[in-house]
């Protein structure tokens, strides 16, 4: 279960995703976006994306680690596979949201519960294109 702040940075990166190019997944940390990657063509890669832009953020920042340590994570849509998912989970997620629907949602919940991710599911996409 995400705790109230996991929560309110689950729901601003929700409100984020809402207006960035699928497939979109958005790190958040302290009512602030980490990470943002959109556009691709699998949501594995945007993933990998919003990662990088966290780890840029941190050199020219000079901070010890980026922001994703200790974020949540949202989804514009569904994680068809666990592999998006496990991704931010290796960035340093604690929460995910998204909108759940996928054939493999069972093997995606799996994943999430054994990285020790709470994970909440909207019944609603954002899925731009």
């Amino acid at each position: 279960k995400p705790s109230v702040g996991e929560m309110e940075d689950m729901l601003f990166a929700w409100r984020v995703a809402k207006h960035v190019k699928s497939n979109a997944i958005i790190y958040v940390k302290d009512g602030s976006t980490a990470g943002i990657g959109a556009g691709q063509m699998s949501r594995l890669d945007s993933a990998r994306i919003a990662t990088r832009k966290a780890e840029d953020a941190q050199k020219a920042a000079g901070w010890t680690e980026p922001r994703t340590k200790g974020c949540v994570c949202a989804s514009d849509a569904f994680f068809p596979f666990a592999d998006g998912l496990l991704q931010a989970a290796e960035a340093g997620a604690t929460a995910v949201i998204q909108p759940g629907g996928s054939i493999r949602d069972d093997e995606v919940i799996a994943a999430a519960d054994k990285a020790g991710l709470a994970m909440v599911f909207t019944n609603m996409r954002h899925f731009r294109h």
